[in-house]
Parts: C-alpha cells; structure tokens; sequence
C-alpha cells in the first residue's frame, strides 16, 4: 500500500483498547483544558461574538453546542466557531514541534457526538487519533523553525487531524477516509501575516471546519487525492516539498504515542508560547526590583523570532504576540493573565513608559525551538547597578515536571469562572474528567453546562 492508503488502514484499525493508559490519561486532561479556555475565550474576546452572530445569521441544524454563545448548529459551524474559541485567548497547550492540536479536534469530537448520540469513549479515541496524525505530520514536515515555515502550522496539519477525529467517529472505511483527506488537503493553509488579529482564531476553527467538512463529503462519497500524502501534487509534496520525511509516518499507531511523548505543555499565560520564556524571566526580575521608575533600560534577548517582535503593540490581542510586552507585563505587575491583554492595561502610561526602555536583541547562535530556546534579561537601574537572569524554559514545558492536577485546575476554573457560575463549572470539570466514562447523554449534558 501507499503511505495514505497505510495510514487510513492503520486509522481505521484503532480502537480505545489499543491506545496505552498514558496516551489516554494525558488526552483527557486536554479535554478539560479545551473546554475551559474556549468558555473564556468567548467571554473574553470580541472576535468569537462577532463570528457566532455570523454564523447564526447562516442557520444550520441546531444539533452541535456554540461553547458560551447560547445557540446550537451544524457540526461544521460549531466546529468553526469552538475551534476558534478555544484558540482566540492563545491558551491551549502547545506542542512539539510547534501546533495547536487541540483546539482543530476536540471540537470535532464533541460536535459530532453531540450529533450522532455517541459516548464519552469514542470522543477520547478520536481525539487521540486526530492528535497523533497532527504530531507525526510535524515531525514529518522537516519545518520547525520559523526561517522555513512558510504557513502558521494548525492551519496545515489542522484540517488532516479533524479528518482522523470525524472518520473515526463516522466509522469511515479506508476507501472514504483517503478521500477526505484528500478533500482536506486542499482546504489547508494559514497564513502569519495575521498573527496578531481577530483572523488567527480563525485558523485553527477553519481547520477543525473544513477537516470535518472532508469527512461528511466523503461520507457521502465525494471524492479527492486518494494519495495525497505520497502523490507529486498532493498535499506533503506541495506544503512541505524537500523537507518531508515519509518514514516518520510510519510510527503512527506505534510507540512513541505523540500525545504521552514529548506530549504537551499546557499554557499558563494566555500568550504565543515563545512570550512564556520572557514572561517567566519577567516574573523573576519583578521580584527583585521594587521601583519600576528607577530603571534606565532593559534588554532582552532571544532567538530570531521576527514575528513576536512588537515593540509597541497596537492593541491587546497584538500583545499576546509581542516579546516586549509580555516581558513587560510581568516586570510590572508580577502577574501575566487573561486580562492583561486589555486595551486598558496596554495604554496605561506606566506600561508605555516602561516599554519605551526595552530593547529586544535577537541571536542568531539561540536556536529559535521552543525545545531547545533561552532567553536572558538584562536590567540596568538609574543608580548603574545591574541585574540579570536567564530562562531557559517556563514550568511545565518538555524535559521539566509536568504541570500539577491542583495548578491546572486553578486555571480551568479561572477560565471557567469567565461565563459560568461556580455550579456550572464544577459540573463541567467533573464530567470532562471522565470524559471515556460518558454516556450519549452526559455528553450532551456537558455540552448543555458549557452553551
């Protein structure tokens, strides 16, 4: 067989009994972590209002839940929409190599189960198997750094992990599920320019929309590339053309399971993960300084990361993408936070006086992976005393203690708190919990806690 007629086959062979408990217990924290950040994300930022009211505009089915927005849709529109608020906030874990895995499956899973009547069991199958696909495809890519990706990755990878995630839970044949992904495959693409805009929510909605999309044409017997990840024209040779490595996809349903290792790093700031090393520095310096006037001029320096380099940005979803700002933030108040991206806390004249003194150095010798990443920051005081620290990786992220139960829920709860009264929320941590234990209706029963 080809690599896609492979993988359909290796796909469609899995079932919640060959997936390791380790695979499994680290996919069900996630669906806690999505559910939480996408409550806020609604709450906290106008883009998914603004796109919710659109979609509703469009009708659809009212059979899937739009998290925190009050109505229910089609599987597809409430894929858009949840995908793009459980990434607006920039919260979701991230992953290695970089991607937002979560935000393009889970909200396939859930829609179509609300959907379909289908339990707790098969949601956490599918999602693995979506997140698995999005994992070995970026290794398989060869683009790791942002000199050679050429496109923001969810938007990429994104599309091809719904697909995983729906063709399970569609029961799709090998046959179907080629097709889909070769539907896919020509719905894939995001581009960086929009970093820093309402649009990049977008990305990771649109991937979870359209990979779903695939799946329900296949379903139908549409067809596509039935051989896009090994043709000339297909989807690997055309985004990832001379990077590629095929072999790497063939790990797929083996050991290592992506999604126990490396796994993830779940957020702790609500910022692009690259921001998380300046802030963690930040935090540190915060405590060491007790008069932020006093300081004459602070110099951080990172890898070359041309896109987070925003010395003065213009709105508070920008500064979720800004070095300078991050680091800032903590300098200032010793605490980085959802509402630290307000257009109020950005324009405040301590904070523009202060990032009026940092300069961002970026060095080429500093590998530019979050793997492998440092930063250092630099403070000179008025009275020529310096101070100085370095980071080389925030809490929680690859190679350090994971974060724990108790610090994760003080986050889930934060986010929950957002929309949902303290009943609601507790209700949602203890069904996503156990979200393999689920029957049809507690599914539904969850989703109705979030809506």
């Amino acid at each position: 067989m080809g690599l896609t007629a492979d993988l359909c086959a290796r796909i469609a062979s899995l079932g919640y009994k060959d997936m390791p408990e380790e695979a499994l217990s680290a996919a069900r924290r996630l669906v806690l972590d999505g559910l939480a950040v996408g409550v806020a994300g609604v709450s906290e930022e106008d883009a998914i209002p603004i796109m919710a009211r659109c979609m509703k505009e469009l009708g659809g089915n009212p059979v899937a839940t739009a998290i925190g927005c009050g109505f229910r849709t089609d599987p597809v529109r409430a894929a858009a929409i949840n995908g793009a608020a459980m990434h607006v906030l920039d919260f979701e874990p991230m992953w290695s190599p970089a991607t937002h895995a979560l935000s393009v499956t889970l909200p396939v899973a859930l829609g179509l189960a609300e959907a379909r009547g289908l339990p707790g069991r098969e949601v956490l199958t599918a999602l693995v198997k979506g997140l698995e696909i999005q994992g070995w495809l970026r290794e398989a890519s060869g683009q790791y750094t942002p000199d050679v990706l050429q496109f923001h990755p969810p938007g990429l990878v994104g599309p091809m992990g719904a697909v995983a995630v729906a063709s399970h839970l569609m029961k799709l044949d090998p046959l179907r599920m080629a097709n889909a992904f070769g539907i896919a495959g020509s719905r894939a693409g995001s581009l960086f320019g929009n970093v820093g805009t309402m649009t990049k929510s977008t990305h990771c909605g649109q991937a979870a929309a359209m990979g779903l999309e695939a799946a329900l044409l296949a379903e139908a017997g549409f067809t596509g590339d039935t051989e896009t990840f090994e043709s000339p024209l297909g989807y690997a040779n055309s985004f990832y053309k001379g990077t590629f490595k095929p072999d790497d996809m063939m790990h797929y349903g083996r050991q290592p399971w992506r999604v126990a290792s490396p796994s993830y790093a779940i957020k702790m700031f609500p910022s692009q993960f690259g921001t998380h090393f300046g802030i963690t520095a930040g935090l540190e310096m915060h405590k060491r300084v007790s008069d932020i006037s006093a300081i004459k001029s602070v110099t951080l320096t990172g890898p070359v990361m041309p896109y987070v380099n925003r010395p003065f940005p213009e709105t508070g979803l920008s500064g979720k993408f800004s070095l300078q700002y991050t680091m800032a933030s903590a300098l200032l108040d010793g605490h980085v936070g959802i509402h630290t991206f307000t257009e109020e806390k950005l324009h405040r004249p301590a904070m523009q006086a202060l990032l009026g003194k940092v300069t961002l150095e970026m060095d080429a010798a500093i590998p530019a992976r979050f793997e492998t990443m440092h930063v250092r920051l630099r403070i000179e005081m008025n009275d020529g005393s310096v101070l100085a620290t370095r980071c080389d990786g925030p809490r929680g992220m690859w190679g350090q203690p994971p974060i724990a139960d108790a610090d994760h829920l003080v986050k889930v709860r934060d986010c929950l708190g957002c929309k949902l009264d303290t009943s609601a929320a507790e209700g949602v941590i203890g069904l996503a919990s156990r979200i393999d234990t689920l029957t049809p209706d507690q599914v539904r029963e969850m989703m109705a806690l979030v809506a």
